[in-house]
Order: C-alpha cells, then sequence, then structure tokens
C-alpha cells in the first residue's frame, strides 16, 4: 500500500504556461536578436536572482547599466511582466482537482518572484485548492537548495517520503530526491499521470476519484 499522503506542485511550466517569448515576440522584430537577449543578457541565471529575492527594479538597474541599448526591453520584464503569463494548462490543473478529491493534500513550491506571485494568484482560482505554498521570492532562496524544501517539510509538517513532487526541471527534482521525496519530472501530463499510478498505487486514466 502507498505511504503518500501530499502532492506538491512546480507552478511554472508544470501548472502554468509562463514564457517571456510571449511578451518579446511582439517587441523584437528578429527572433535570432529576441533569442540572444533572452539567453544572454535577460536570462534564466539573472531571473532566478529574483526568485530568490532581489528586487526586480536593482536587477534592472544593474543590467541597464551593462547593456544600455537594451535598456527599453530590459525595463519591459518588470513591468509588463504580467503578459510572460499566458495560461494555466487544462489538464494539468484537472489532475490537480482529481487529487484534491481524493484527499491528498496538495501543496506548492515555487521559484517566483515575491514582488510578481501576486498576478498569479489574483487570475488563478485554481491557487484556492492549495493546503500551502512556499514561494521562493519570499524566503530568498530558491530550488535546487535544499533549504527551501526544509521550509515546505517544516511549515506543513511534512514528511519527505510521503510526498511526491512534481517538476518540470531536472536539478530540482534531482535536489528533491536526495531529500527523500518522490520525484516526477514534468515532461507530458500523460508521462506524470502514468508515474502517479505507479507510486499512489491508483488509477489516474479516469475522471470518477477512486
Amino acid at each position: 500500500m502507498s505511504t503518500i499522503k501530499n502532492i506538491v506542485f512546480d507552478f511554472g511550466g508544470v501548472l502554468l504556461d509562463w514564457n517571456p517569448r510571449y511578451l518579446y515576440k511582439t517587441y523584437f522584430n528578429d527572433d535570432k536578436e529576441m533569442e540572444h537577449f533572452l539567453s544572454d543578457i535577460c536570462n534564466s541565471e539573472w531571473n532566478v536572482q529574483q526568485d530568490a529575492g532581489r528586487p526586480f527594479a536593482e536587477a534592472v538597474k544593474l543590467l541597464q547599466a551593462e547593456y544600455p541599448q537594451y535598456s527599453e526591453a530590459i525595463q519591459m520584464y518588470d513591468e509588463h511582466w504580467d503578459k510572460m503569463l499566458k495560461c494555466e494548462f487544462p489538464e494539468s490543473i484537472a489532475l490537480l482537482k482529481r487529487l484534491k478529491s481524493m484527499r491528498y493534500g496538495i501543496y506548492g513550491l515555487t521559484n517566483w518572484s515575491a514582488e510578481k506571485i501576486g498576478i498569479a494568484f489574483s487570475r488563478y482560482d485554481f491557487f484556492g485548492l492549495f493546503d500551502g505554498i512556499v514561494v521562493s521570492g519570499e524566503e530568498k532562496v530558491a530550488k535546487p537548495d535544499p533549504r527551501i524544501f526544509m521550509i515546505l517539510l517544516d511549515r506543513y509538517g511534512l514528511t519527505a517520503g510521503e510526498c511526491v513532487f512534481i517538476d518540470d526541471n531536472e536539478d530540482n527534482v534531482l535536489a528533491a530526491e536526495a531529500l527523500g521525496f518522490k520525484a516526477i519530472r514534468f515532461d507530458s501530463i500523460d508521462n506524470v499521470k502514468l508515474r502517479l499510478a505507479e507510486l499512489l498505487g491508483r488509477d489516474m486514466s479516469c475522471n470518477d476519484g477512486n
């Protein structure tokens, strides 16, 4: 019999479709220049520092000083961030609701700026289903740092071995596994359902909640 009691979800790339290209494809006329900007200037390494608590105003100012020719585009990352958040993934939300109906604890562990997470919370009702959420920007530490996983466990009285962690980032999955979580890399909703069925000992292919 499965000992799993809780499911821990990442947000971006798992439940929500977030991508800076949704904003910048309307700004850059050249896809090659856009990709250069997102890989070499406003890249994931820069953005994760905001996820870990650095204020956007500080981050933007520093980058503008280094790349003044892209000053306007850098400012947009902060001022028009909401345009990067396209939609929820319907099948992922259906899975979340199914797991909730099966009486599993539902938790969130996300790398997200404290300044921007309110946009997502106000836009999507499904966040009301969560029993607890840990946001990296509020804690000033981001995945895959083990400390943020421990914050989740300690705050809500959870045991790692009783949790399944779902994330689209391999480094985060490996970090969770090292702490004793059962972890699934989100590469497709069908694969996640198959792996959950194995871990939970439950049929995840139907929608009757049994």
